[in-house]
């Protein structure tokens, strides 16, 4: 691979796993914690089905999207399949449950103390979760780190919605299959020190604004 393959492959990396993990936590965070605050009927039933969805497999998400966005699929008409919009539909749909699920744990571990001077002080329903999350924000930050891990680090869902294709919808984990495969190694390593390197300062960033908040 040249330098301007590397180039174009980290930046389809960056560009699909950041948009993922943000278009993610704008849904999971707040739905994770009303799930934590409220109780209704079922909403066990919902926590207990976000926490399984953890053990969901990136093939069978891969498969599901590839399904939906295949041309006798129902979101066929978008054309999605075979392009970045689709991988980042199914980095969403896998990272979702883990964003979701440890903004559920976070925001539960709050003490319920705060919870009842917060309501006592006669703040709304808005407000109350607001302020919750803020208490909780240590772990709401660890949600979408891990979020973002997890994207950064797919590879069969974004194969197979992506189909890995050269200058269009490769990315680093689908270049370091490829590359392994023909027998370049070196290149593989590097790929991987890339993806480190990506991950180390993507966390160190966002730990740099959860201490100083």
């Amino acid at each position: 691979m040249s330098e301007l393959d590397i180039a174009q492959v980290v930046a389809l990396s960056l560009y699909v796993s950041i948009t993922a993990t943000v278009l993610t936590s704008l849904v999971g965070l707040p739905l994770g914690a009303f799930l934590a605050l409220k109780r209704f009927r079922g909403s066990w039933l919902m926590r207990t089905g976000v926490y399984t969805l953890f053990a969901l497999p990136s093939v069978v998400v891969g498969l599901v999207v590839y399904t939906m966005l295949s041309h006798s699929g129902p979101l066929g008409f978008l054309d999605w399949l075979w392009t970045p919009i689709g991988m980042v539909l199914a980095e969403s749909v896998l990272i979702f449950p883990l964003v979701t699920g440890l903004t559920i744990s976070a925001v539960s571990d709050v003490d319920e103390s705060v919870r009842l001077t917060i309501k006592t002080l006669g703040a709304s329903n808005r407000q109350l979760m607001m302020r919750v999350m803020h208490e909780a924000r240590f772990g709401i930050f660890g949600a979408v780190m891990v979020g973002f891990g997890r994207a950064i680090s797919e590879v069969g869902a974004v194969w197979m919605v992506g189909g890995n294709i050269k200058g269009s919808t490769q990315v680093i984990t689908t270049a370091i299959m490829q590359q392994t495969q023909m027998g370049d190694f070196g290149t593989s390593f590097a790929l991987a020190g890339i993806l480190l390197i990506i991950a180390f300062v993507v966390f160190f960033v966002i730990r740099e604004i959860q201490e100083r908040d």
